[in-house]
């Protein structure tokens, strides 16, 4: 017997879900490329690769916490509810974004607590 899958209703208002829909429309005709993107001022680039390796460092740690406490992913899944494919794919890094809710709900599964941080910026060259 599968787990209900688990997802978040977004309860936009109409305004932000016409927003939403013209900006894919115009996504989907126009199919700009990355470098377009950062030109137009839409889009940030990337996150940072240090960023992209401590999030993949906190997905491991939460991976050891879970086999730590002898659980497995059905076990997180009904402690979570968030189901065994999803939690599966944050742990191989599959999910690049999920967000903080899930990682919270997943961290008090395996009995830990996400905590935050702040660092300066490196000076720019």
């Amino acid at each position: 017997m599968s787990e209900p899958r688990t997802h978040r209703d977004m309860n936009w208002t109409p305004e932000q879900r016409a927003k939403h829909k013209a900006t894919r429309e115009k996504f989907q005709r126009e199919r700009p490329t990355p470098q377009e993107l950062l030109d137009s001022g839409e889009y940030a680039g990337p996150i940072p690769h240090g960023v992209y390796l401590a999030f993949r460092r906190a997905m491991h740690d939460l991976k050891a916490a879970r086999e730590a406490a002898g659980l497995s992913l059905a076990d997180v899944a009904e402690r979570s509810g968030i189901d065994k494919a999803a939690l599966s794919r944050l742990e191989t890094g599959v999910t690049e974004n999920p967000t903080l809710e899930t990682l919270m709900r997943y961290a008090a599964a395996v009995g830990k607590q996400l905590t935050f941080g702040l660092s300066d910026l490196p000076a720019a060259a």
